[in-house]
């Protein structure tokens, strides 16, 4: 288990390797295209059949889910944020395959068809909707609104998908690839520090914060920098600065996380005054009502939705049963692994909403950070992470 495993997180290093130490792997991209054949050929090499749904997702399946009823389905995403880390959503995907060959050296024969997945699109940066992939499937995301977003370069997703060959005019909801999972397990690297303190390599998730996007547009009057008394202008950066002064407090007053991470300034020339600032939002907190009042505040800027996730509480039997289950598997018999909320929006708290019984397993992450090359964790505590996620299937497979 251990060789495959580095195996393969070795073949993924250079998959979209950035010059500052990060990772650019967006969707529907030639990056995107070599993850997606590496996912293929991990399928091929153990035998399992690999397909794509209708949104666009891919599936490794040992056994039939069709003929042999819903199956238990571990797994995460490929793509990256901008400079993004090398764990963040790979580790889940890499960890199922190594779960998946640990399982069969012990012989385990499953009463449960499994599944590795990986979504797509999870993190939204290259079309700006998080969890693409897994709302598109559930229907969360309507068909229509997906295909119509846009990258900075106005390249609709639609357009992008039929670049890679996928075909788009079938996207959309798929029924029946969500039947065929019947528990989803998504093991992830913690992006926190909650397992360095408890001084524990795996926990098992609670739930998910709600969470969600806004785009907030800021017109002003394109003038020149040089020639333009300051009386004069409409500079909508002045608004910008305004905009993000208000965030920052307005989450302080309701014990939220809010962020203004993204802008675009037209027409974005050194000595110009601009004439237009979108600036988008991402706003999280442990309850609606805080997100709520946050956004309360910023109206006077009309904030205007992209992506709203509600609270994800996570089974409680069910993550009750894994934590003693990862307990052992990590060596600490007896003892319960630790239960974690977070505020990271994750494709298993999609699939939550939509009525699939899920978990989550995280993995200890010693500098704490994430959506950063400072991302990272131990070899050990991965290898942990497999054993821990390999135990879950094993439970949920008996």
């Amino acid at each position: 288990m251990s060789a495959t495993f580095d195996t393969m997180w070795a073949e993924l290093a250079p998959v979209g390797a950035h010059a500052d130490g990060g990772y650019r792997r967006f969707a529907w991209t030639a990056e995107d295209a070599a993850l997606r054949e590496w996912f293929a050929a991990e399928a091929r090499r153990r035998g399992l059949s690999c397909v794509v749904d209708r949104a666009g997702n891919q599936w490794a399946w040992w056994g039939d889910p069709d003929g042999d009823g819903p199956g238990v389905v571990a797994g995460s995403h490929l793509d990256s944020v901008p400079s993004g880390g090398a764990f963040d959503g790979p580790l889940g995907v890499v960890s199922a395959f190594a779960a998946v060959d640990l399982l069969r050296e012990r012989g385990w024969s499953p009463s449960r068809p499994i599944g590795v997945a990986a979504f797509a699109d999870e993190e939204g940066a290259r079309f700006g909707v998080a969890c693409a992939g897994s709302r598109l499937l559930t229907g969360a995301l309507p068909a229509e609104r997906a295909l119509g977003l846009t990258d900075v370069d106005g390249v609709t997703v639609a357009e992008a998908m039929r670049r890679a060959g996928h075909d788009a005019d079938a996207a959309g909801a798929d029924r029946e690839a969500l039947a065929r999972v019947g528990t989803f397990v998504e093991l992830h690297v913690e992006q926190g520090r909650g397992l360095v303190e408890l001084d524990h390599p795996v926990g098992v998730g609670s739930g998910i914060w709600p969470h969600g996007r806004w785009r907030v547009t800021l017109d002003g009057e394109a003038n020149h920098a040089g020639t333009t008394p300051l009386a004069d202008r409409r500079d909508p950066m002045i608004d910008l600065a305004a905009l993000v002064q208000e965030v920052r407090a307005a989450a302080v007053r309701h014990d939220a996380l809010a962020t203004v991470g993204r802008v675009q300034v037209e027409p974005n020339g050194v000595n110009a005054v601009p004439s237009r600032v979108r600036a988008w939002l991402d706003c999280r907190a442990p309850g609606v009502d805080a997100v709520s009042a946050v956004l309360a505040e910023l109206a006077s800027f009309d904030p205007v939705r992209e992506s709203w996730t509600p609270p994800t509480t996570f089974d409680a039997a069910l993550a009750t049963r894994l934590a003693d289950t990862v307990g052992d598997a990590v060596g600490a018999a007896g003892e319960r692994a630790p239960l974690l909320g977070t505020g990271a929006g994750h494709d298993a708290g999609i699939l939550g909403a939509a009525g699939v019984p899920t978990a989550m397993l995280f993995v200890r992450n010693p500098t704490g950070v994430s959506h950063s090359p400072a991302e990272h964790a131990e070899r050990d505590d991965c290898h942990a992470g497999v054993r821990a996620l390999a135990a879950a299937l094993t439970e949920l497979t008996r």
